[in-house]
């Protein structure tokens, strides 16, 4: 009898500790596009004395002087954009470090913006990343944010990790070292960014609301505050690409939807890391995200 529930046994723990390790996604978008150098796709958009850029890695960091940015050269209508990031340990709060989409400089004040965020933290909390979907002007002026933040199944300051957003008429998909954490369909156009957007990277100073909503803020005795990234992928349709071009696929099954181990990868994140959804949230205004 023992012989008999010992493979048993075996074969409970096995499938019980897996569900507590990273999953398998089954495809990998990010291996799809090819890497680009950073000085063939990007340019430094502000704080140029606060970008360093040592094969191929780029740092940039916030001091009490200035933070930084940079900027892709083109711009894009669809397509898989990613990086790896290397966030900075300690004391980190009031600082945002991104990698995102916007038209905010083609449409001020009436703009688009797809945002990877991490929320910078105190040594003894985990950094947030924070997704977010603006449209037509909903992050200019009264803010109506479309957030899902989440903790991470690792520490984001050990290593590089991968991080991207697959971006199409029909959805949005984020990705953490290419399994799905959020999708965002096209339910109506009045909700979902269609026109070209470029892609970007900042650090910047958001003590107003950054961390806990604005309880620590940025602490300068512990400046600078750095982002590391490399390996962009920059794949897609560009804004004046012909109309046959096609984005990369977010998955192995067609060119929109996750496949059933994908998702079911999406659903071990969001059961297990994520912390906020603006559509769970009772104190907002939900009139104003009606694909809630």
């Amino acid at each position: 009898m023992a012989l008999l529930i010992l493979p048993l046994l075996l074969t409970f723990l096995s499938t019980t500790s897996s569900t507590h390790g990273q999953p398998s996604p089954g495809y990998y978008p990010s291996s799809k596009v090819s890497t680009t150098g950073f000085s063939q796709s990007f340019s430094n958009l502000w704080g140029p004395q606060h970008q360093r850029i040592d094969q191929e890695t780029v740092t940039i960091w916030l001091d009490r002087s200035s933070g930084s940015g940079f900027k892709s050269l083109n711009s894009y209508r669809s397509g898989y954009f990613g990086a790896a990031i290397k966030l900075q340990p300690g004391y980190t709060a009031g600082v945002i470090t991104s990698f995102y989409l916007s038209n905010n400089q083609a449409h001020p004040g009436n703009h688009d913006e797809i945002d990877i965020e991490f929320l910078g933290t105190t040594p003894d909390k985990p950094y947030v990343l924070q997704t977010n979907v603006y449209i037509r002007g909903s992050g200019d002026g009264n803010i109506v944010g479309r957030e899902m933040k989440f903790h991470l199944w690792f520490d984001p300051t050990k290593a590089f990790h991968n991080y991207g957003i697959l971006w199409n008429p029909s959805e949005i998909l984020f990705f953490v070292d290419d399994i799905p954490i959020r999708r965002y369909p096209r339910k109506n156009d009045a909700t979902f960014p269609l026109r070209p957007m470029w892609v970007y990277g900042s650090i910047w100073d958001a003590s107003d609301w950054a961390t806990e909503e604005g309880k620590y803020r940025a602490d300068y005795r512990y400046q600078p505050f750095a982002g590391r990234y490399n390996n962009f992928k920059l794949g897609g349709c560009t804004a004046y690409a012909s109309a046959s071009c096609r984005p990369p696929w977010g998955s192995p099954s067609g060119p929109t939807g996750l496949s059933p181990q994908q998702y079911s990868a999406m659903l071990w994140a969001q059961r297990n890391y994520k912390v906020y959804d603006y559509c769970s949230d009772p104190s907002r205004d939900h009139t104003l995200t009606p694909e809630c």
